[in-house]
């Protein structure tokens, strides 16, 4: 009989050399396990548990206080009192003593006297350090199975490693311990988090490195857990941020997954072990069973005649007496000292071992441990793939965190885990940080972070509870518009009115009998359109539209009024050959966005310029009289200019069409206002007391006077200081498009340079005024898988490092800035309608009001916001909200339509 060379010994144990190919097969059964262990209906049947922590951060970095931590997973415990500080230099200082449970404590009968003991130690550790008066937070490593219900609360599902402590299974171990400690009432402190070792391990790394979101365990037991998005784990409330999964991976192929792979060997360890058909995966790899499969392949090799001559020994048979130790020294293959330690192992166990059984020997180990690490690498590249794509990444740069007496003190198994994940993973930048102290440390890190968000959630809600608006505030805004409004009606108080209240001379909305053709322009910016609309009455009642958009150049917008009005006129003529209507005499409507003053449908005298626009000898004029003249220097063409209207009256008059109901238009875009129709006899600064006459409100300007001082916060005085008309347009600028990406900026830096948010770094791209646009806040809040959306956001805001946290409080903080504007922009409606109904003397009043904009349109949720405040404000009013399609341009000519009508009826 002769000793097998190591080649042959390859033959011998073919089965347990996994090949790339049998080791990606391996890690796609494993992500497929981890799918139904995080879903609901597939959890209670899936062998990888997959449990949620109630850890849903990492270190930042900015932890700092004295954390004491107490760890519990074996026959010693440890008391711990970390100190973390983070005065520019992280560092933590750690001072510990370790108590013995006796025997009696961990079979006796009864709950109480274990957790008696464990009190009794932290009381006795605590007058050591003469800390006794000081109520510490406490981070409790409890390394047995458990079902987490919060962070700090986890039931016992059943005791290992030797405990069978009575009355604790099934019971809630926080609530032990603290009910231990109150029956002392010598000290006090305050259990922040239970956690174990596996997630110690990930937050103690993630100190060092705030890359680390998994962490990895492969020593006695092997396990793993990783940070997952919330949306994925179905087992707990809430789709956003994410949570530590404890992934209990060591039962991976309880259910038959891994049958194919497992050996005879393997079958034969699981036979032996305590917990036969458990805890499979755990067996082929972790340090616990890692030498008995050795031991049992050398048996199996011997009696076949492969080794020592065929002779077995006593130690040899005897289970556990090859050690996972001995295949770590055996494979130190450093100037033979792998042999010469191979040789001395074999005859301790009664056997004469020769040059060539050494070598065999080693390279059984060697064939073992590679194993172990190689299947340790399929599992950990399914992580790995799918936090790649949760976060929808090309390359995923990340760090595990690593502890365990194997991957620690082989000599070569680290190295053959890493060079097989990034096999594996090839799209995976991956880091291996070695864990100091996880279950210890880990357990105070836990807590600093606890504490870290709780204080930093105060923080931050206090700054944002400045933005929030209860309803006695809201009712409050609606009395101050009421009051505006009328003082912006009564001709001795209008001159000085915040909200103008101006006469608009449109006197009714459409009936339905409106026909004929119509010309509309509309001006509101560098570009305008030309529009034909036609519109039918009677049966088929439907309007039909045409148009053109043109260009005016800059040096026209800052030219002469007349090469201004010449341009336009020219545009007209060539929509009209266009159309083919050379020399139409058409009734045209003229919306003209820019302040005017009005005494008369057709005339609309310019305040001042807006947007840009610097045309000289306009204003102060009347703009339907300089188009006239224009058209008079043409000689083309004739045109009836016969109003001229704003897009918020448009607004009114395209939904009127649709809805008779229709007596309100707002438009919440780039800028905000409204329009109603209001009593004559309340005009006072229009003649006659006959009828209705819509008011343009200019609503815009509420505030101007100071009456929204008390609800105006820091980042509204920021924006309007930095705006180009500071001082104006006080409620815009609390509700507009313009501007509410800028509050949102303004709140962020804030949140930034107190260190509340980015880990207190900026980007200078964020210190750019509007670089923060209102349509981010549209695209944050619509989607439902918005984290991602915040991410690809802050990146081009430049700041790459954003966490999870980070896109979870800028998405928090957008929707409190749109939430406010919705509401005041409800409360000022309110005001509105109240008036329209008490102006009526109806006991309840139900109208439509048409909107236009381009954050009412594309925000999704402040139609719902205004609504829902609009009810709460003004319960007697049934408010339809009707959203227009083209006010300025079909509205326009709907005036003019109407007007038409008005003066066919009183001719």
């Amino acid at each position: 009989l002769r000793s097998a060379p190591a080649w042959s010994v390859d033959k011998f144990l073919y089965h347990l050399r996994l090949s790339e190919e049998n080791l990606m097969d391996v890690s796609m059964r494993f992500r497929r396990e981890m799918d139904k262990g995080l879903g609901r209906d597939t959890n209670p049947t899936a062998a990888v548990k997959m449990l949620p922590t109630y850890v849903r951060s990492t270190p930042d970095g900015t932890e700092s206080g004295d954390f004491l931590a107490l760890d519990l997973g074996g026959t010693n415990f440890r008391v711990l009192l970390v100190k973390v500080s983070a005065n520019g230099k992280q560092t933590v200082e750690i001072e510990n003593q370790i108590y013995v449970i006796p025997e009696t404590l961990m079979r006796g009968s009864g709950s109480e006297q274990l957790f008696d003991h464990i009190a009794e130690c932290l009381a006795n550790f605590l007058d050591k350090l003469n800390i006794k008066d000081k109520k510490l937070p406490l981070g409790f490593t409890f390394s047995f199975p458990c079902q987490q219900t919060k962070l700090d609360e986890s039931f016992l599902v059943t005791w290992t490693k030797g405990f069978r402590a009575s009355g604790v299974e099934g019971k809630d171990v926080v609530g032990l311990l603290r009910k231990a400690i109150r029956k002392r009432g010598d000290f006090d402190i305050d259990i922040v988090a239970v956690i174990n070792d596996t997630v110690g391990t990930m937050m103690t790394c993630g100190y060092d490195d705030h890359h680390c979101e998994i962490g990895l365990i492969v020593g006695t037991g092997t396990n793993a857990c990783y940070m997952e998005e919330m949306r994925n784990l179905e087992l707990v409330e809430g789709d956003e941020g994410r949570m530590c999964v404890n992934m209990e991976w060591g039962a991976f192929g309880d259910d038959g997954a891994l049958d194919d792979l497992r050996t005879d060997f393997d079958r034969e360890i699981d036979a032996g072990s305590l917990n036969p058909g458990k805890q499979l995966f755990e067996k082929m790899i972790s340090g616990m069973y890692m030498g008995e499969l050795v031991r049992i392949i050398l048996v199996k090799m011997t009696k076949e005649g492969q080794l020592f001559q065929g002779r077995t020994t006593p130690q040899l048979l005897a289970t556990g007496h090859f050690k996972t130790s001995y295949v770590s020294a055996i494979e130190n293959v450093k100037d033979k000292e792998g042999l010469c330690y191979a040789e001395q192992t074999l005859r301790d166990l009664g056997l004469e071992p020769s040059e060539e059984d050494c070598v065999a020997v080693q390279r059984v180990c060697q064939i073992v441990s590679t194993r172990a690490a190689h299947l340790c690498a399929a599992s950990l590249a399914a992580v790995l793939r799918q936090i790649r794509d949760n976060k929808a990444l090309d390359r995923l740069r990340t760090t595990v965190g690593v502890d365990g007496s194997v991957y620690k003190n082989h000599p070569v198994f680290a190295r053959r885990l890493h060079k097989m994940v990034r096999r594996l993973v090839p799209d995976c930048d991956v880091r291996f940080l070695r864990s100091e102290d996880g279950s210890g440390k880990g357990a105070a890190m836990v807590t600093a972070v606890a504490y870290r968000l709780a204080k930093q959630h105060i923080e931050r809600q206090q700054i944002l509870d400045s933005l929030r608006l209860d309803r006695d505030q809201l009712r409050c805004v609606m009395r101050k518009m009421e009051a505006e409004m009328q003082r912006g009606l009564a001709r001795d108080t209008h001159a000085t009115a915040s909200v103008r209240m101006l006469p608009t001379y449109v006197r009714s909305t459409p009936d339905g009998t409106e026909w004929g053709d119509f010309l509309a322009l509309d001006l509101g910016g560098t570009n305008f359109r030309v529009l034909l609309v036609r519109v039918r009455s009677g049966k088929r009642r439907n309007v039909e539209m045409h148009n053109k958009i043109y260009t005016i150049p800059q040096e026209i917008t800052q030219g002469t009024g007349e090469e201004l009005f010449d341009h336009i006129v020219h545009c007209i003529a060539d929509f009209l050959e266009y159309m083919g209507m050379k020399g139409a005499a058409l009734p045209l409507g003229f919306t003209f966005s820019f302040p005017c003053h009005q005494n008369s449908l057709d005339q609309g005298i310019l305040l001042n310029w807006t947007k840009g626009f610097k045309a000289t000898g306009c204003e102060g004029e009347d703009v339907v009289a300089l188009l006239k003249d224009a058209i008079h220097r043409m000689e083309d063409f004739d045109l009836d200019v016969v109003a001229v209207v704003n897009d918020t009256v448009g607004t009114m008059m395209t939904c009127g069409y649709e809805d008779p109901r229709c007596e309100v238009g707002l438009i919440v875009g780039t800028g905000t206002n409204a329009c109603y129709m209001e009593e004559m006899r309340n005009l006072e600064l229009v003649e006659g007391d006959e009828g209705r006459m819509c008011v343009n409100m200019e609503w815009g300007a509420f505030g101007d006077d100071g009456a929204l001082d008390d609800f105006c916060t820091p980042f509204d005085r920021a924006v309007d200081e930095s705006s180009t008309n500071p001082g104006k347009q006080r409620f815009e600028k609390m509700i507009s498009g313009m501007y509410l990406g800028e509050i949102v900026r303004n709140v962020l830096l804030d949140f930034t340079a107190k260190g509340l948010l980015f880990r207190g770094k900026l980007s200078e791209r964020l210190k750019t005024r509007g670089i923060f646009e209102t349509k981010f806040l549209s695209q944050i809040e619509s989607d439902r898988l918005a984290l991602r959306q915040v991410r690809s956001i802050l990146q081009h805001l430049g700041l790459t490092s954003s966490t999870c946290d980070d896109s979870i409080l800028v998405k928090e903080v957008c929707s409190v800035v749109a939430r406010r504007a919705a509401q005041l922009c409800g409360a000022g409606l309110a005001a509105v309608v109240e008036r329209i109904r008490q102006n009526r003397g109806l006991q309840n009043l139900s109208v439509t009001v048409g909107v236009d904009g381009t954050l009412y349109k594309l925000h999704p949720h402040f139609s719902a916001i205004m609504r829902e405040t609009l009810r709460d404000l003004a319960p007697q009013c049934d408010v339809t909200l009707l959203q227009s399609e083209d006010g300025s341009g079909k509205g326009a000519a709907l005036i003019t339509a109407v007007a038409c009508r008005m003066r066919g009826s009183r001719k």
